[in-house]
């Protein structure tokens, strides 16, 4: 059975004097998720944009929904502007992919492997986004190196 998606307008908001954005969440995560803390969600931006995220409760009285830079572009929307959400609740394992190299450092470490696999989600995602975004092969060499070194280091994320 597919989930009902919960849908409503919102306009988006500048969290602060940040370049950060978010939309209020108009609904009790509680009734709807039975959930008070974080939840996790897969969202649509104007019937065109998808998202998977969270929404969260950041000191505020609802829950929020963050937009990145790169959604509110693909959105051609700013601070301010209205946006139509439509959104389930994600239950999907959130999987990294690992490619074969990264693997291969991870295979020669395992101490770091065992250490990154108890990260969460989004840190293991932002150390595999790094590496693979380096555009020389001997800076994506010097940065599997440098993710070992920092995650027996302790460090959770880039």
């Amino acid at each position: 059975m597919k989930p009902q998606s919960i849908e409503f307008n919102a306009i988006i908001q500048q969290n602060g004097e940040m370049n950060a954005a978010f939309v209020e969440f108009p609904f009790s995560t509680d009734e709807l998720f039975n959930k008070k803390g974080q939840v996790k969600i897969k969202a649509l931006f104007d019937d065109k944009v998808e998202y998977r995220g969270s929404l969260a409760k950041m000191k505020s009285d609802c829950h929020i929904l963050g937009l990145t830079q790169e959604i509110r572009k693909q959105l051609g929307k700013t601070f301010g502007d209205e946006v139509s959400v439509s959104l389930i609740e994600d239950k999907e394992e959130r999987v990294v992919e690992i490619a074969d190299d990264i693997e291969f450092i991870f295979n020669e470490n395992p101490a770091a492997k065992g250490l990154f696999d108890k990260m969460s989600y989004t840190h293991r995602k932002e150390y595999i986004r790094w590496i693979e975004e380096a555009k020389k092969p001997e800076t994506r060499e010097n940065r599997k190196i440098k993710m070992i070194l920092m995650i027996l280091d302790g460090k959770k994320g880039i």
